[in-house]
């Protein structure tokens, strides 16, 4: 009766069974054998047909927790006879893709490195930081040899720091589907051509890209003119706005060595005039009243006139509106306005295609905003290829196979399942009044809770 509720609760098809469980509370430790009916024949991927056992090896995996118990499987894995003499070894429906952990196990992992870093999921599941890191990086390496990018036509491309001393990584992002696509080191033109080759070899060429996203790095211009040919770029208005408040900033901190008055109003030129209270926002309409004699308050209006022309969407009059804006300021005494106006000159195609393609690196900043956040939290991560792992497992969007997207829509919200791993989790700390996940009953007993217990395209639960 106790192996059938074991084979029940972990999804055991025949012609698998629970042979014996034994419980060590010494060690904390719960052991669940299992075994194959005598006479089974298995199918092998490679070979039609099914083929006879030649021998068999125990092998064991580690499975969600029994309570604070940690849980093994013990399976008696075949070696099966081919036609042709040659033996191969047949892993359980339920093995993980890292030697010694079920699916079901490498699941949770991937669903708490999303969240937390690498060595508080070793802390939460009684793992080496190694094996966790191990974990992420196979199937972040898996999903990638099997992504199909044919779909993908515009980019967003920008680079972070990922390490002191001017060490950079460049990473590419789908526009439309809002998906990290490729990673690399540097910030030069040559991770340009990387991402060129990188397109090539999954299901892509450079030349289906017709628009990009760029800062108005010399580097990123120069890779993309010269590796994806057809590909339109586009200098967002929120790095053109950025460089014109920088100005205005400029401008106030030299102006303010012989004008006292415009101490203290740094936040108010610098934020939008609506958001401000009302005591900024009579400070700020007094200084612009004096628009005739004070360059701060010119520098801020030219800053506000573009974005009203960037705001707008018919290309002919932004282009037009743009050049008359430039003259203007060439005109003017403004010297750190001018800067910006030269700079909107030198890329001024790029900057009008706004109005057209209203393509934003917006989305890619916060992208990288999080990657910030998860390496101060883990206290620095030191190598590339760890934070390469980290990167697509916060925002690829992947999934390399349907066994483990089975595991992984068990612990996300979905239409089906709102709250996820995390909802559960809530409930849990609300009914126990734990303060911090401690590695334990929800998940072996919380299986039948999230819809683990059915039979799974991988035989267990």
């Amino acid at each position: 009766m106790q192996n059938k509720l074991f084979e029940t609760a972990l999804g055991v098809e025949d012609p698998w069974y629970v042979k014996g469980v034994d419980f060590d509370a010494a060690r904390k430790t719960l052991t669940i054998v299992i075994d194959f009916v005598a006479g089974s024949r298995f199918e092998h991927p490679d070979v039609p047909g099914e083929h006879p056992v030649h021998d068999t090896q125990t092998k064991r995996y580690r499975h969600l927790n029994f309570f604070q118990h940690e849980c093994y499987l013990e399976v008696r894995a075949p070696r099966i006879r081919l036609p042709d003499g040659h033996v191969a070894l047949m892993e359980p429906p339920w093995a993980g893709k890292l030697a010694g952990f079920t699916l079901l196990f490498e699941a949770l992992v991937l669903a708490l490195a999303q969240q937390m870093p690498f060595a508080a999921v070793a802390r939460t599941v009684g793992e080496s930081w190694h094996r966790v890191q191990a974990i992420c990086a196979r199937y972040v390496d898996l999903a990638l040899a099997e992504a199909n990018l044919s779909d993908v036509t515009a980019l967003a491309i920008d680079e972070t720091s990922y390490r002191r001393g001017h060490r950079y990584l460049a990473l590419a992002a789908d526009a439309v589907e809002r998906r990290v696509v490729f990673v690399t080191e540097g910030k030069g033109a040559q991770t340009i051509a990387q991402l060129a080759e990188h397109l090539t070899g999954h299901h892509a060429t450079p030349e289906q890209i017709r628009s990009v996203s760029i800062d108005m790095s010399p580097a990123f211009i120069k890779g993309v003119t010269e590796h994806l040919p057809n590909a339109r770029i586009t200098f967002d208005k929120f790095h053109v706005v950025a460089h014109a408040s920088a100005a205005v900033d400029k401008t106030r901190r030299v102006e303010q060595k012989t004008d006292p008055d415009l101490k203290g109003l740094r936040w108010a030129l610098l934020k939008d005039r609506d958001r401000l209270p009302a005591s900024q926002r009579a400070d700020l309409d007094a200084l612009i009243s004096q628009v005739t004699t004070k360059r701060t308050a010119r520098a801020w209006l030219y800053r506000e006139q573009l974005r009203d022309i960037l705001d707008r969407k018919q290309i002919n009059v932004v282009s037009a509106m743009l050049a008359q804006w430039c003259t203007n300021v060439m005109r003017s005494k403004v010297e750190p306005m001018k800067e910006v106006a030269t700079l909107i000159r030198k890329h001024f195609d790029g900057i009008v295609a706004w109005a057209q393609t209203r393509q934003t690196n917006g989305f890619i900043e916060a992208l990288n905003g999080l990657f910030q956040a998860a390496k101060r939290k883990a206290r620095g991560y030191t190598r590339f290829e760890t934070m390469r792992t980290v990167l697509f497992l916060i925002a690829g969007k992947l999934v390399p196979d349907r066994k483990l997207r089975f595991y992984r829509d068990a612990y996300s919200p979905a239409p089906g399942n709102p709250g996820g791993f995390n909802s559960f989790l809530d409930n849990r700390r609300r009914v126990t009044g734990m303060n911090e996940i401690r590695s334990h009953s929800w998940r072996l007993t919380g299986a039948p809770i999230l819809g683990l217990a059915e039979p799974s395209p991988c035989g267990c639960g």
